[in-house]
């Protein structure tokens, strides 16, 4: 599901833009793409994955899989730009290709950080992109 995301307060300082109410998050981490660079190509049986576009423009891959990362239903594309969140649920692959350098904030619910980053996170066979 992708959300265009709307600043919440603007003034001669700069703006406030909510990016999560009332949820907090397992783990955040800020990813780089420099222009034409493909990530992802994997899914997550346990864990939700929000991205947050910070900067640029990025082609979002996606489709549901089963539990060995077979494609349920034909893959879908989505063009992503600032401020655009999306949120990838269990069992929805996804792969990034950037159309510009860009930056993305990856938050998630479930094992994605640090030493734990691999352990819910399925590589795909049939790549997305």
């Amino acid at each position: 599901m992708k959300k265009n995301l709307k600043i919440n307060f603007k003034d001669k300082r700069g703006f406030i833009l909510d990016i999560f109410i009332n949820k907090p998050k397992d783990h955040c981490t800020l990813v780089s793409f420099n222009r034409k660079a493909i990530r992802g190509n994997h899914f997550h049986k346990k864990s939700t994955q929000y991205s947050f576009v910070i900067s640029g423009k990025l082609m979002l891959f996606y489709c549901k899989v089963d539990k060995n990362g077979k494609f349920i239903g034909k893959p879908k594309k989505i063009v992503l730009t600032k401020n655009s969140l999306v949120t990838h649920k269990p069992f929805h692959a996804h792969a990034f290709k950037a159309v510009e350098k860009s930056n993305l904030l990856a938050f998630a619910d479930g094992l994605r950080g640090g030493k734990n980053y691999e352990k819910d996170t399925f590589r795909l066979k049939q790549k997305l992109a």
